[in-house]
């Protein structure tokens, strides 16, 4: 899938689309200090949420999620608030679903 802004054309290479949602979820930083926390979208390889503290690439979260317990994510890229993060490891599509069914319930 590729994205155009004016006569840029932006690759989106993920590996599936995500789920919109807006779920708080609790969600820990590498200091293990609880953070303010809201997913935005999730895969079962990922996430992108909006959270006040700044991270670096590669620094490691614990956020817990309903149905799938505390996962791990690595933080991709953190901009104004924003951050993507890779699971590991990634969800399993049963646990996945379930999880999905209930953030978007929860909506």
């Amino acid at each position: 899938m590729s994205f155009r802004i004016g006569n840029l054309a932006i690759a989106d290479d993920r590996r599936e689309m995500r789920e919109d949602v807006h779920y708080r979820a609790r969600a820990f930083g590498p200091d293990a200090r609880q953070l303010t926390f809201l997913v935005v979208n999730i895969s079962p390889h990922g996430l992108m949420a909006r959270c006040d503290t700044p991270f670096e690439v590669g620094d490691r979260l614990r956020v817990v999620l309903p149905s799938a317990g505390p996962v791990v994510a690595e933080v991709r890229w953190s901009l104004g608030g924003r951050l993507g993060a890779q699971f590991d490891p990634a969800i399993d599509l049963a646990a996945y679903y379930e999880l999905i069914a209930v953030m978007v319930k929860g909506k």
